[in-house]
């Protein structure tokens, strides 16, 4: 999930239409979440969605425009594997550092999700 101001959470998922319609004109990109705490689950699915040309308009697009929003790359269930790479768009040096020690203090063994 992102999150991002509840007033802009649908332009994504328009934009990323937008952005998708001619090269992959046969995906489909939908949006859901959670109005109250502005998380956004973006699913877009396509015929070919292994293609990386599909892979490389969506990603790092997304993470750029959540960032550019105020928004987070990482909501919800947290970074993850997939969004390591991204989250220092959302997410300030000193506050990286501050959720590394954290991680450290309650899944010392590295364990949890990373």
């Amino acid at each position: 999930a992102l999150s991002m101001p509840t007033q802009c959470m649908y332009d994504l998922v328009n934009d990323m239409r937008a952005r998708l319609a001619e090269p992959f004109p046969n995906a489909k990109v939908y949006g859901y979440g959670h109005l109250g705490d502005g998380n956004l689950h973006l699913n877009i699915t396509a015929p070919d969605d292994t293609d990386p040309e599909i892979v490389n308009l969506i990603e790092p697009f997304v993470y750029h425009w959540t960032s550019e929003r105020n928004g987070s790359v990482s909501a919800e269930h947290g970074v993850g594997v997939m969004k390591t790479g991204a989250i220092h768009l959302s997410k300030s040096g000193e506050m990286l550092a501050l959720m590394r020690k954290i991680k450290q203090l309650y899944d010392p063994n590295g364990i949890l999700n990373p």
